[in-house]
């Protein structure tokens, strides 16, 4: 058997940051189509949902990363609420937006929730101990909806391991995890239900369902395809596949040529490359990422390829938070050569970085030069007046007197 071509870390790193739509020249501002949207989505897959908004909407910051400003409007019309939503709301790697051609493969998690497995426990007991909640809850988004929680008219009260979560809400969670209701639209963050023939398109609702191997390849490949360079655990950790299932699709993968072996620098692991995987000549930008963005998401992996150790910790009592509480990672070229614990402070019109930090070795004044234009352009896109820089962290100091020096608008 012939030995894997040998990768530098530095050719790895790369090419994770080319697929990844990462590279190339820093963004120029502009009000983003969809069409640019779209592409940048598509290189992802899906864009990862969270509930914290203390900086923005996670979904929102990966594309600013990638494109600089745009119009969030857009994508919210083709996300969340417009008639001309391209994008639905599942499961992947967490809860996530993916474009409808997603749907047809993630039916075997649908099949899979309602035979009790890849599911909260918590809603698959409730949904056995509890069955008639489940079907009289279907049976009234499927007559009235698209309903939210409170339409059922029932206290929201602790249930079980979420606050705020009648039967009624734990009732549409099981629901949504079987495919039998989707989301309709979001009320803020406030899921609207409704049933998927309602929601979706026909041609994704009609379309034939792949088997479970060829579901588990295509987003294997899928995965491999947005990754770049990828061990079998980072392939598998993009949509959350089971073990032996991403094993199998993974060795599929490789056999057909969709990937191939390779040797990464300092790697112990066997590592795939995409066939069609280039790294750019350019690496230009200077941006701050969203903790749930697909670079950093997986903290192993942004280890291996950057050096860089990242754990959130919004969960982290105060007095023990090393960095802060919401942490952004600072990329300049092709290094993570920061981190930064942001707020915007809406009442104020301010941008705050309570605290910013650089890694051991990092020139402070140049990743602080090279960082604040970016960071006066999302106070902009944030709909904020100003950029304000607390005096916490080793790189505050020089961030601080960079952020006074930019020209002002």
């Amino acid at each position: 058997m012939a030995k894997p071509d040998a990768i530098s870390l530095k050719q790895a790193r790369r090419i994770a940051l080319t697929a990844q739509g990462l590279s190339g020249s820093q963004p120029a501002p502009k009000a983003t189509r969809w069409t640019t949207l779209a592409r940048a989505i598509d290189d992802l897959n899906l864009l990862q949902i969270d509930s914290v908004n203390v900086l923005s909407r996670s979904h929102y910051l990966p594309l600013f990363s990638r494109l600089g400003t745009y119009d969030r409007a857009v994508l919210d019309r083709h996300t969340l609420n417009g008639r001309k939503r391209e994008c639905f709301e599942y499961w992947a790697h967490e809860a996530s937006f993916l474009p409808h051609r997603f749907q047809p493969l993630l039916r075997w998690r649908m099949d899979d929730a309602k035979n009790g497995q890849g599911i909260y426990k918590g809603l698959t007991q409730f949904a056995k101990e509890r069955p008639e909640v489940i079907e009289r809850t279907l049976q009234r988004v499927r007559a009235e909806g698209p309903l939210r929680p409170r339409d059922f008219g029932q206290p929201a009260v602790r249930s079980g391991e979420w606050w705020g979560w009648n039967d009624n809400k734990t009732a549409l969670e099981y629901l949504f995890w079987t495919g039998d209701v989707t989301t309709a639209k979001r009320d803020g963050f406030e899921r609207i239900y409704d049933v998927p023939n309602r929601v979706l398109p026909d041609d994704t609702v009609n379309a034939p369902t792949p088997s479970r191997a060829d579901a588990m390849r295509e987003l294997a490949r899928q995965s491999a395809r947005a990754l770049g360079i990828a061990t079998e655990i980072d392939i598998r950790d993009y949509f959350r596949l089971p073990v032996e299932d991403c094993r199998r699709a993974v060795a599929e993968l490789a056999e057909e040529g969709g990937i191939c072996e390779v040797q990464v620098e300092g790697w112990n692991k066997p590592t795939y490359l995409w066939k069609d995987a280039r790294p750019a000549r350019r690496f230009d930008r200077a941006t701050v990422l969203s903790p749930f963005d697909p670079l950093v998401w997986n903290r192993d992996r942004a280890h291996r390829l950057f050096g860089f150790h990242y754990r959130i910790e919004i969960y982290t009592p105060a007095p023990q938070r090393q960095y802060g509480y919401y942490v952004l990672p600072v990329l300049v070229g092709e290094d993570l050569v920061g981190r930064l614990c942001m707020k915007a402070d809406r009442q104020a019109g301010a941008l705050r970085i309570n605290a910013a930090w650089h890694e051991d070795g990092i020139a402070a004044g140049e990743v602080s030069q090279a960082i604040a234009p970016g960071l006066s352009e999302m106070a902009y896109w944030l709909g904020l007046d100003r950029v304000e820089v607390a005096r916490k962290g080793n790189l505050a100091a020089a961030l601080a007197s960079a952020v006074i020096s930019l020209p002002r608008a």
